[in-house]
Order: structure tokens, then sequence, then C-alpha cells
């Protein structure tokens, strides 16, 4: 979706989750074409599946093939970089990822690097992190400690190019720190985990907390509702859209 000058994309975090059918997918669609139905709907979604585990390139090129041009993958960064390794010694785990994540090509729109709440504070260990990926401006990284929101922190991801994903959640709020060009929200439930039912009322204030980033001269939005309880995800995201296109 385009807004002005400013590129929005809305979408959900995962589409393969057996509970949607009958809430978002239909009752008699076959599992098969679950995907062909989300990209009837949604140009983004964020991949959670290769945080858990490794993907043959058969498995990446089938996913570029399967989308539009202007689709985009966002990629979780694998777990054993961020919540096993600690971003510690991760410049051959960051190699390996990204030449897989490569061959999606253009459909690649980010990677996202979740920081885990037990992390230690170590700011430089993260900019080496980030400087080790061959394009760190797309490299989204998502803070769970709040120790970690940090003047040097925001330093760092602005030095960096990188984008800071800001969550709504049980533990944090939305923040409006600016790093590059491009923001990032992550929607995980206002006062439970996955399981929260975003009304339009706080739908119209991510709205109006997005059109105050666009004022900050980002032209670039990421948005994924990771609330996937009973299909809430993938409502939620349909509504925010129709809102957009009332509130433009």
């Amino acid at each position: 979706m385009k807004v002005g000058k400013t590129n929005i994309y809305i979408g959900t975090s995962g589409w393969s989750y057996p509970h949607w059918k009958g809430n978002f997918y239909p009752e008699k669609l076959a599992k098969s074409k679950w995907f062909e139905y989300y990209l009837q709907n949604f140009d983004t979604v964020e991949v959670n599946a290769t945080f858990y585990r490794r993907f043959k390139d058969e498995t990446y090129q089938k996913w570029r093939k399967r989308v539009p041009v202007e689709f985009r993958y966002v990629l979780k960064v694998p777990r054993l970089i961020t919540h096993r390794k600690l971003l510690h010694e991760v410049d051959d785990l960051i190699d390996e990822f990204q030449r897989s994540a490569s061959l999606l090509q253009d459909n690649l729109g980010l990677l996202l690097l979740q920081l885990p709440p037990r992390i230690p504070y170590h700011p430089e260990r993260l900019e080496q992190a980030l400087r080790h990926f061959k394009h760190p401006d797309k490299v989204a990284v998502e803070i769970r400690n709040k120790q970690w929101f940090t003047d040097r922190i925001h330093e760092v991801l602005k030095n960096c190019g990188s984008i800071f994903c800001t969550a709504d959640s049980p533990k944090t709020e939305i923040m409006d720190w600016v790093t590059g060009d491009t923001g990032y929200i992550r929607l995980h439930g206002r006062n439970k985990w996955y399981s929260y039912d975003y009304s339009e009322k706080e739908l119209q204030e991510i709205i109006e907390f997005i059109k105050k980033m666009m004022g900050k001269s980002v032209n670039t939005f990421y948005i994924f509702f990771n609330n996937d309880f009973q299909g809430y995800a993938p409502r939620n995201a349909l509504t925010l859209l129709e809102m957009f296109r009332q509130n433009f």
C-alpha cells in the first residue's frame, strides 16, 4: 500500500495456523491453498520458521516463485545466533543465513533480529553483529530487555543504519525511535501475549503513531500482527488496511 510517498506493508507473523481455518481461511479451502489465499489479502509476511530451523535452498527458491514481484518476506534471524550464542562469535552463522535469505532476491524485505530478554547488555557485540550483515540497513532489531533502551543502543542502530523494531506487548509499549528511513512494528497483544483482539480505537492509535513517524522522514513501514490466537492477527490486519484506506 502506498500512502503519499510512504510504502506501508501490513501482514501477519506466519500464515500456516490450523486455528485460522474457519476464522480466516474458508472452511473448505485445502491447506495447500492457504498461502495463495493469504496473498490475495496481504503484501508481506513475517516468517518465524527461520528462527527455529534451517531450510534448504530449494525452499527459499520456492517461496520466491510463489509470490508477485511487489511481495516482501521478512525473515526472523535464527535463534542459534540470538538466543543461544547471544550474538557472540556468530559471523559464520550470519554469513550462512544471509546467503540463504538472498535467494529470495527482490522479494526479501528485511531480516528481524530479536534479542532475548536474558541477553547481557553489550552494545559493542550488537554493533559487531549488525556490521557483519552485508546490508545492516535491512536488519530490524527487536529489544525485549528494558535495560537495552538506552541512548547508546539508539546510537548503534543509527550508526549502522539498522531499523528499530518497536513492539506492542504486555511488557513493552510502542516507542518512536527513528534510526533510519524504515519503521517496524510488531503487535503481540496489549495485555495478553498472542491472544489479544485489537479494537478499532487501538488500531487508530497505530495509524496516528505511523503518521507521526512519517513526519520524521520514515518512508517505509512494516506492521506485523503476532496475535495469532483465534485468527485475531489476520482480522486485525485486514481492519487496519481498511482503516488506512479510509484515513488517507
